[in-house]
């Protein structure tokens, strides 16, 4: 590895750590480095948008990793899809582009997060977006990241639109824009027909070219070396060899949700009596290290139907693929550009709440158990997931070693308000999936046919409900006890070491979290140079 001393050096090439890189390094006179622990990021499993199998349960660019048994989920482990390889879970999602909601970020601020507004950070949306349709003042043009219409021409999505309306939902066009509520098809990062990893727009276009950008791939970061309260350099290693690399100025942590705090602990910052029970020495007893992990419980309806321009198993659909990759490779439109989850909408389960409390993902496919569960049948889903959940979960070590996966606890369920407000959620999703536009094309409901009461949904709830890959939280912003780093970004009690990833977020936000992730790693940018 061939990454000496620099300025700053980040730590996880994600979605966040693509952005500092890239944006850092613009400045010829400073020297970036950055340290992933898995590829590039680049090939055509990532760049072809079906490429999101790749959140399926394998290791293609993915950790794969699982809860600690919920006991709200009936004791069930639920899968953690995080994305390993340059672009991290950017490289891997369904490619939705949401922001959330103005109200999630105008409470990060009345938490006493000065800065953290809506109004603060929607110039750094606009800063990072191209969007190639949508041209308001919502939205930003000439930004690395591509967004942009699906290329599918999928029918189902007009089909969902027409249920939408018959079931007295309001129809969305934008849900970025000035409302978010209502029903409508999702906006993509992707360009030309092929996914737009936060890779592929901040940090693939300038590794190679720039000298003072230096990138290594492949890197297990062991842990955070310190002199005193100050962040000096890492330890870590690369096929198999040992490396110390320093950083003058700051280290960056991006590592995610779950890395992050993770890496923090066995350097030895984090809640003292958890570390010593590992055998790690505190450097600096900083409680809230793991704790306020959130994440958007979810459930899924699903159901059989004859179309083949729905994803299934068949002979008529494996010759309708073999046309699609056909037309892939001539026009870059058709099946293989879906993101599978091509529609969506945010609704109220009461018209008194101020912010839509539900997102659904709706889904040109059959899915079960994140497709752990196959079926030799044509169909659709509808995720409908809780935005704004009272559980709070933690993320511990399992030991001392960073290649041991942390012990993640999201707590799905243990606040029995979510699981009431869920039920609210899955009567509110089941009018729009029996509107007429729907209904008339499925021939068997596969999961929620017998479900009658509120008793069989708050069964069937417990059965099936997990993850909708959104965790945040995990090393908090804030002026509290619990709060991991402040407004700045900074650790606090440390110096020259910040964490800029979801895990900052006080709270969830009403959405997906790639697109807040990516405005939050381009606002710190401007903070870090600030206090350069």
């Amino acid at each position: 590895m061939n990454i000496g001393e620099v300025d700053y050096l980040v730590v996880g090439g994600g979605s966040a750590g693509s952005v500092l890189a890239a944006r850092l390094s613009e400045d010829p006179g400073t020297r970036v480095g950055l340290l992933e622990a898995g590829g590039s990021g680049d090939s055509q499993l990532v760049k072809v948008p079906m490429g999101v199998v790749g959140m399926l349960p394998t290791k293609i660019n993915n950790y794969a990793l699982e809860t600690v048994p919920q006991a709200g989920l009936n004791g069930r482990r639920g899968y953690q899809p995080r994305g390993k390889g340059l672009g991290g879970s950017s490289a891997i999602n369904a490619m939705v582009y949401v922001r959330g909601h103005r109200s999630d970020y105008d409470h990060w601020a009345a938490l006493g997060n000065s800065g953290w507004s809506y109004d603060d950070l929607l110039p750094y949306f606009l800063r990072s977006e191209d969007n190639a349709s949508l041209r308001n003042e919502h939205h930003g043009q000439g930004g690395p990241l591509h967004v942009t219409d699906l290329r599918t021409g999928n029918p189902f999505q007009k089909i969902y639109l027409e249920a939408g309306r018959q079931a007295g939902f309001k129809l969305n066009a934008d849900f970025n824009g000035a409302e978010q509520e209502g029903v409508g098809f999702y906006q993509v990062t992707q360009q030309n027909g092929e996914r737009w990893s936060a890779a592929r727009g901040y940090l693939h276009p300038h590794m190679g070219r720039r000298a003072n950008l230096q990138v290594g791939t492949g890197v297990q970061v062991k842990r955070i070396l310190f002199e005193g309260r100050r962040a000096i350099g890492v330890m870590c290693s690369q096929g198999g060899q040992e490396h110390t690399i320093k950083a003058r100025k700051e280290i960056l942590l991006s590592a995610g949700a779950f890395h992050t705090p993770q890496l923090l602990m066995v350097s030895g910052v984090g809640p003292a009596e958890h570390l010593r029970q590992r055998g790690i020495q505190v450097v600096q007893a900083l409680p809230g290290v793991g704790q306020n992990l959130q994440d958007h419980p979810d459930f899924i309806f699903g159901y059989a139907a004859r179309s083949t321009d729905l994803m299934g198993i068949s002979v008529g659909g494996s010759l309708r693929m073999t046309r699609e990759i056909l037309r892939y490779l001539r026009k870059r439109e058709g099946m293989l550009t879906s993101n599978f989850a091509e529609c969506g909408g945010f609704l109220k389960t009461d018209p008194a709440l101020a912010a839509p409390d539900l997102q659904l993902h709706f889904v040109i496919s059959l899915v079960e158990d994140h497709a752990r569960k196959l079926h030799l049948a044509h169909g659709y889903s509808c995720h409908f997931c809780l935005l704004r959940p009272k559980s709070r979960g933690q993320v511990t070590l399992a030991s001392a070693d960073m290649r041991d996966p942390p012990l993640i606890d999201p707590a799905f369920l243990a606040d029995e308000r979510d699981l009431e407000d869920m039920v609210k959620g899955f009567k509110t999703t089941r009018r729009l999936m029996d509107a007429p536009a729907l209904a008339s094309q499925r021939h068997k409901d596969l999961f929620t046919a017998d479900v009658k009461t509120d008793d069989d949904i708050r069964a069937v709830l417990r059965q099936r409900v997990d993850t909708v890959y959104h965790p945040v939280g995990s090393c908090k912003m804030g002026a509290d006890d619990m709060a991991v780093v402040d407004p700045q970004l900074r650790v606090r009690g440390m110096q020259g070491l910040r964490v800029i990833d979801a895990s900052v977020m006080p709270t969830l936000i009403g959405g997906n979290t790639n697109a807040p992730t990516i405005a939050i790693a381009e606002k710190a940018v401007d903070m870090i140079r600030a206090a350069a």
